[in-house]
């Protein structure tokens, strides 16, 4: 497997980042660094973290044992709520830039909306702003933003978000964000892709990976539910980025370039979506309930 064959995705400033990335949400420290070395090793050129996982520390650690040069790979993080505002969002740069050992990120984002106190949510996309004109970010962007909020924060602010970070899945397609960011031109990126959410969500339907649309569709072309997930974000123009620690997996995650589904296939894993969203509500995300200090580097 070669890194070239992941196809890069064109930022709407210019910035190409691979279209399939590594995540490592939920991966404990102890654990990031072996798995952030297999990615590497496999050929991931994109690794996604957040100040809120814990582990930047960690990934900064794999990325210079692996031997692969800095320039080489895309680095994505997220600025928590706590560390909203201007100032202390510019501060937030300096603490993830300093456990991940690098002066510039290629990708920061507001990690949620922040409703709640929408005017600091501002503040520290101002906050973005700067570090984006001071050449400290190559991108930046929102996660977890929904249409209303795309609209408060375009009509407060200069630079249109490149990502915008959300659950997006089988189960969970979120038609109206994708329609959202197509209109405004900033790129869908989906976390928990293969809808590793929905492995815990009590519900009628069974897990992504064991519904029969997909594994049908997946026995078809030679594949597992997992590439064919990650297929149909690629192919429908987003990008992914799945996470797992175990390595097989994580090689399985990265071979899924040698089938294409075809329309009516995609079709059918779009028709899967139930609406239910398998993450906590954009709205329910208040400094009261989810607020948690980001340790200093």
């Amino acid at each position: 497997m070669t890194v070239n064959q992941i196809p890069a995705l064109t930022l709407n400033n210019g910035v190409e980042m691979p279209a399939l990335g590594y995540g490592v949400f939920q991966t404990p420290p102890d654990e990031t660094v072996t798995a952030v070395e297999a990615a590497l090793a496999t050929g991931y050129r994109h690794v996604d973290t957040a100040a809120a996982y814990g582990n930047e520390r960690e990934v900064g650690e794999a990325i210079r044992r692996s031997g692969v040069p800095r320039d080489d790979i895309f680095l994505e993080t997220k600025v928590w709520i706590s560390d909203f505002g201007y100032d202390a969002t510019l501060h937030a740069f300096d603490k993830s830039a300093g456990k991940l050992g690098v002066e510039q990120l290629d990708l920061l984002i507001l990690h949620q909306a922040l409703p709640s106190r929408f005017d600091l949510t501002v503040d520290a996309y101002r906050a973005l702003e700067k570090l984006l004109a001071d050449g400290k970010v190559r991108a930046i962007g929102v996660s977890n933003f929904m249409p209303e909020h795309l609209d408060r924060l375009l009509d407060a602010t200069t630079v249109v978000p490149a990502v915008n970070q959300v659950e997006v899945h089988p189960y969970f397609r979120q038609p109206d964000v994708l329609a959202a960011d197509a209109a405004h031109g900033i790129l869908t990126q989906a976390w928990s892709p293969i809808g590793g959410i929905t492995f815990y969500r009590d519900g009628e339907h069974t897990s992504t990976l064991q519904d029969p649309t997909i594994l049908g569709i997946a026995a078809a072309h030679d594949a597992t539910a997992a590439q064919v997930m990650l297929r149909w974000h690629l192919q429908q123009g987003r990008s992914a980025i799945p996470k797992s620690v175990t390595p097989s997996r994580i090689a399985e995650n990265f071979d899924v370039l040698g089938f294409e589904l075809s329309d009516a296939e995609l079709a059918a894993i779009d028709a899967l979506d139930t609406g239910v969203r398998g993450g906590p509500e954009p709205e329910a995300i208040t400094l009261e309930t989810f607020g948690r200090d980001i340790p200093e580097a």
